[in-house]
């Protein structure tokens, strides 16, 4: 009786550790089910059957449904959104509640070209600015201005950005919103406004010093001119001319520069011999009484033909780049005006070299902004306005050219000058 019972006892044992085997890897399919988002088929594990494991399985199946639908109309949610969104101009940026970057059209990484692969990042870990996290908070909590320019500092230049943000619904069903933001570069705007100002600073400065010297002369002609000397008299009289010419030099230079500026200002081109234009420019100089104790050379390349430009505008560039080789170099310098023609970039380069003291390396980069001078008070003892590299560097872009200058204290500057020999209509 007792070896029966325990027979019994043993099937039913291992009836039962064969069921729960069976259950084991039924929860084990459904767990995986859940995970891959796949539908499970109970009629799969029989062993598992039963009403309860049913309903079970029916409600795991409801939920991966569910869920598979809600992820797939999140995906095509912010899928259409992105495509929306992507040909904006302004750049666009999504982020969660925890600041992870849901989305970024292409127009962001024209902004900041170092924001690549962001999606899923941390906001913090992509842009680098305080001012505009704190907006980001401000944004979510609705005690941000409509827009708000921020100033992103990076390692080679400064981005001013215009920004609004909004909160948004979760696409996902979470709890917490999204924050929707829309960046406006005003970088250039930013920079023109800078140039603008400086612009309108040096030109004052400049006017101004001028007339302040006029002003005073004629102040003192007028009011002792009978008891004062001839020689005196002619000594104001004289500088009064010469600081009307600097000024009179001073606005044609800035009209000419405005001109260059303007969207309409076109080319009058014509088909020259550049060769025959620079000989009869240098020959003019050598007659000057400026030029008398410099010497000035051509060295022209014969392989130059006929070239397409202006000449009016060109000759203004050799004119200044030989006005300056003169100024400020001592008597006794050389100067070289050269031409040579370069065939497989399909230009001409033309330069003005002396043997002149040269300019510091520190003022090479800014030579060709307006109103720089390596020398302030001496450009303005011999009649410079500051402007005339930057008019060589803008006729020169008009022609679809470059400029370029090099030099060596004690040992003379070279400028560069390339045109195109076919230029573009």
């Amino acid at each position: 009786m007792l070896e029966a019972v325990l027979v019994l006892l043993a099937v039913a044992l291992v009836w039962t550790s064969v069921k729960l085997a069976g259950h084991r890897r039924a929860v084990r399919t459904v767990r995986e089910a859940l995970v891959q988002r796949q539908t499970f088929l109970r009629h799969e594990h029989p062993g598992a059957a039963g009403k309860d494991w049913i309903d079970f399985c029916e409600t795991s199946n409801d939920l991966i449904e569910k869920l598979t639908k809600l992820e797939t109309a999140q995906t095509s949610q912010l899928a259409q959104l992105d495509a929306t969104l992507g040909s904006l101009k302004e750049a666009v940026l999504v982020v969660d509640s925890h600041n992870h970057i849901l989305l970024a059209n292409s127009s962001l990484q024209d902004i900041f070209p170092r924001a690549t692969e962001i999606i899923d990042q941390r906001l913090e870990v992509v842009l680098h600015s305080v001012t505009f996290l704190n907006y980001v908070d401000a944004v979510r909590k609705g005690t941000a201005e409509p827009y708000h320019e921020i100033e992103f500092v990076e390692t080679d230049e400064t981005r001013w950005v215009e920004v609004t943000g909004t909160t948004i619904p979760a696409l996902d069903g979470a709890s917490g919103q999204w924050a929707l933001f829309v960046l406006h570069d005003v970088t250039r705007q930013k920079r023109l406004e800078r140039m603008r100002k400086e612009f309108v600073a040096n030109v004052s400065h400049e006017l101004r010093t001028p007339l302040a010297v006029i002003k005073g002369y004629i102040e003192t002609l007028v009011d002792g001119h009978q008891d004062m000397d001839l020689a005196d008299r002619t000594r104001f009289l004289n500088t009064v001319q010469r600081h009307t010419e600097r000024l009179n030099s001073l606005l044609d230079d800035l009209l000419t520069l405005s001109r260059l500026e303007s969207s309409n200002s076109a080319l009058e081109r014509e088909s020259v011999e550049l060769r025959a234009m620079i000989l009869s420019i240098v020959e003019d100089y050598r007659n000057r009484p400026d030029a008398a104790e410099h010497k000035v050379i051509t060295q022209l390349d014969s392989a130059i033909n006929r070239l397409i430009l202006d000449p009016l505008k060109v000759t203004q560039v050799l004119n200044n780049l030989i006005d300056n080789a003169l100024k400020y170099t001592p008597a006794g310098s050389g100067i070289t005006v050269g031409a040579e023609l370069h065939p497989a970039e399909a230009e001409v380069e033309i330069r003005v070299s002396d043997d002149g003291p040269g300019i510091p390396e520190a003022d090479l980069p800014h030579i060709f902004e307006r109103f720089y001078r390596v020398e302030k008070g001496r450009s303005r003892e011999r009649g410079g306005t500051g402007l005339g590299l930057s008019i060589v560097k803008h006729i020169a872009t008009l022609h679809g050219g470059r400029v370029q200058v090099e030099s060596t204290l004690g040992e003379g500057t070279t400028f560069r000058i390339w045109i195109p020999t076919h230029p573009k209509q």
